[in-house]
């Protein structure tokens, strides 16, 4: 009995010091890689392992990697997908909803799976991510299921890769490509809605407490022509005065173009007559040139004419009265004020600039 015993405690002793494994690379010679890209505000990661193409050119597609969901002969799935690389599984991370090839994927870490065709590929995200591989892979745990066209490559990668490309403010192209064959997918998110939740976020934090943060998203909501009546709440707080936002220029004239492109054409012109009383130079001679660009040629000569009488003699308020004269069609004045501007000029590419000015002063043509 005793003997027994002490044989089944060296067994336990030797499988228990069998299973603490060495570290080594990974089996197969198959590379852990893992790639990474923020994708408008979304960061997306993908884990997996890289096998090598080794002379097997033409044995790929269709044969190492076998066509749609087969039988592996391991575990308890009977129609797997493959997996998308190699050892464990692969996958893909997101760290806010977003649109996979037009469908929606919630925020979240997925095994990825492919079952590929040669004319169409099946893409897998299961929210099982920590089975190894596809051995185990259970269809009811699929988060979605897309189709893409596989695309033929001219050079062959060795090595199995993810990428990403054709990138934009919203959008990426992310592919697998291994050996001559590249599976493309296309990844949207909601930029606009991910980035007024960080806006609404943060300007709880410390970063509300100054007029800086909520200039700021006011500021992102005009360009982005987006979210206007929240900007507008924005930018009630911006031009308090709890933080200094009231005596700066900046905050008044974002609010007048919000109350302009909501059709509040007099309460635009009063924000900015606020605003002008605290505008340096170089901020009257931008809004001056900003109205010209809307044709509000009158408006425009008056601010620059304003600005010359507040900083007198200066490149840019010279600048500016002969942008003033030439939108009179005065060019003649307009000329007058480009040459004297002329010697208060020494960066190189300014000088040409000017020069250039002059000469379509001279021919009597507009500089605006």
């Amino acid at each position: 009995m005793l003997q027994k015993l002490m044989l089944s405690c060296l067994c336990l002793t030797f499988n228990w010091a069998y299973s603490q494994s060495l570290t080594t690379l990974p089996s197969g010679g198959n590379k852990r890689a893992t790639v990474s890209e923020q994708v408008g505000l979304t960061d997306i990661t993908i884990h997996y392992s890289r096998p090598a193409v080794k002379g097997r050119e033409g044995r790929i597609w269709g044969q190492l990697v076998y066509e749609g969901f087969g039988d592996l002969g391991f575990g308890n799935s009977k129609g797997a997908p493959w997996r998308a690389g190699a050892n464990e599984n692969t996958t893909i991370s997101f760290s806010n909803p977003v649109t996979i090839e037009g469908q929606p994927l919630a925020a979240g870490t997925y095994g990825f799976f492919i079952a590929y065709k040669p004319d169409e590929c099946t893409l897998v995200f299961s929210k099982n991510h920590s089975s190894w591989g596809s051995y185990y892979y259970d269809a009811t745990e699929d988060a979605l299921r897309v189709k893409v066209k596989p695309q033929s490559l001219d050079q062959s990668v060795e090595r199995l890769q993810y990428i990403f490309s054709n990138q934009t403010e919203s959008a990426a192209t992310i592919s697998l490509s291994w050996e001559k064959l590249s599976i493309p997918f296309k990844v949207e998110t909601n930029y606009v809605n991910d980035q007024l939740n960080i806006f609404r976020q943060e300007l709880r934090t410390e970063k509300g407490f100054a007029w800086q943060g909520w200039q700021q998203a006011a500021q992102w909501c005009l360009q982005h022509n987006t979210n206007l009546e929240q900007a507008l709440l924005w930018s009630d707080s911006a031009t308090g005065k709890s933080f200094g936002g009231d005596q700066q220029f900046v905050t008044w004239s974002n609010r007048s173009q919000i109350l302009e492109k909501l059709g509040k054409s007099n309460e635009a012109a009063q924000a900015i007559e606020k605003g002008l009383a605290f505008a340096g130079m170089n901020d009257m001679h931008q809004y001056a040139r900003s109205l010209l660009q809307q044709k509000k040629t009158k408006e425009a000569i008056a601010i620059y004419k304003a600005n010359f009488k507040k900083f007198p003699g200066t490149y840019t308020t010279l600048m500016g009265m002969a942008r003033a004269a030439s939108a009179e069609g005065d060019y003649k004045t307009a000329l007058k004020y480009a040459q004297q501007a002329l010697p208060l000029v020494t960066e190189i590419n300014i000088r040409n600039s000017m020069l250039g000015i002059i000469e379509k002063l001279k021919a009597g043509k507009d500089i605006n």
